[in-house]
């Protein structure tokens, strides 16, 4: 079995030269003029502000130190069919005998830099549930290696994630995610039910309850009027599907076309990816350093940021004798409690009634702020979450058999 190393975030020279050559030569389009700009997708006023800065003020090497400070390793998970890969995970341990295990995952646009501000509020808790998270990258994103052969779906991240876990000695380990984080943890939930012992999610990807799989909830969702916070959820989701969907039907279909312009242009790479970490957020302020830094970790990734698209396509292709896809998970998942938190400015927001027919739903929260990437917006209402979820009295307390969450 693999051992698990140390790994420190180390960009060569030549790759930052390269960066800003690139950065240097970029040509920008015209600005389609509107009173609201950002209608047409990112400004150009916008990228050309993110691209100064990146030139002239950005210090990488001052942000790669920050993040250093996060205690980062590297492994290798061997896939079936896949062979050997070198898995990236940021994993903070506590001190506490009875400490949870929490894996963390992901999804895209995002990375492991999601965790960061969660693990400090949950290191504010200074009387329990403790945790052990472990905050893998993705393969083809960010520090874990790329796949290239066609058909690494969703199976695969769960089995890459779970053999991760096992190889650290959590056998038995709780999740939390949103985005494709939502769909690994729920594919982890269906094939490996006795390690995965409950899950938190903060996203629920559902359509409405039907009748012949989910009466109670078809009925109630039938005859109880919907209220003021369900309909604006629902105005939201219907905001998405019409307005900030096209990127999702080219990744999920052509993903190498898109790949060329984001594994050649910065800018290009740029304005994809903050166009999304403008509109899916609830007004949060961005500062210029932590936008590029964002997008950074996408251009310095091992695999390169094309490879970060194409878990769009084989999720929705999927050819294995699973079958596992986006759509599949959104089922219900038994045997594995589930915690669901509602973020009014996320991308997919449901009502309660939708969202139970996940699984067995053991704890769910509704709150007044936050978006698509709530452990960065929010962290401590995620914190509060998993708290309220695990804590001595809460309904997922002592679900791992070995681990109480306090200290022994």
């Amino acid at each position: 079995m693999a051992t698990p190393k140390p790994y420190q975030i180390s960009i060569a020279d030549a790759n930052l030269e390269d960066l800003q050559q690139r950065l240097r030569l970029t040509k920008l389009p015209p600005q389609l003029e509107s009173k609201d700009e950002w209608q047409f997708g990112v400004p150009v006023g916008e990228v050309r502000r993110l691209l100064d800065h990146w030139k002239n003020r950005f210090n990488w090497r001052q942000q790669e130190e920050e993040l250093n400070q996060l205690p980062h390793f590297i492994t290798k998970a061997t896939v079936d069919g896949f062979g050997d890969l070198d898995i990236h995970f940021v994993h903070q341990r506590r001190n506490v005998q009875g400490a949870i295990s929490l894996l963390f995952s992901h999804g895209w646009p995002g990375s492991f830099v999601e965790v960061t501000k969660l693990l400090r509020q949950l290191n504010k808790q200074p009387d329990g549930p403790h945790f052990h998270v472990v905050a893998p990258s993705l393969p083809n994103f960010g520090f874990s290696s790329g796949v290239t052969k066609h058909g690494f779906g969703l199976p695969q991240y769960a089995e890459t994630f779970h053999k991760l876990m096992l190889q650290l000695g959590y056998h038995e380990y709780v999740t939390q995610g949103g985005d494709w984080g939502f769909s690994v943890t729920r594919a982890i939930g269906t094939l490996y039910p006795k390690h995965c012992k409950a899950s938190h999610i903060n996203m629920a990807l559902v359509g409405p309850p039907k009748w012949i799989t989910n009466p109670v909830q078809a009925l109630q969702h039938a005859v109880t009027p919907y209220t003021a916070q369900e309909r604006a959820a629902l105005a939201r989701t219907e905001w998405f599907y019409r307005n900030s969907y096209g990127y999702n039907l080219l990744q999920s279909t052509k993903p190498q076309t898109i790949g060329f312009a984001l594994a050649d242009s910065p800018a290009a790479l740029l304005a994809w990816v903050y166009e999304k970490l403008h509109d899916w957020t609830d007004s949060y302020a961005w500062s210029d350093d932590e936008i590029l830094t964002w997008v950074c970790i996408y251009w310095f990734s091992t695999a390169g940021p094309a490879t970060s698209v194409r878990i769009y396509y084989e999720a929705t292709h999927a050819s294995s004798e699973l079958n596992m896809t986006t759509q599949s998970l959104t089922g219900w998942v038994p045997h594995v409690p589930l915690g669901i938190a509602h973020f009014p400015k996320d991308i997919h927001v449901v009502p309660s009634s939708w969202a139970k027919t996940l699984g067995p739903v053991s704890f769910e929260s509704e709150h007044s702020r936050g978006g698509h990437f709530a452990t960065l917006e929010e962290p401590a209402a995620v914190a509060a979450d998993l708290v309220a979820m695990f804590e001595r009295g809460g309904p997922c307390f002592g679900v791992v058999s070995s681990a109480s969450g306090y200290k022994d």
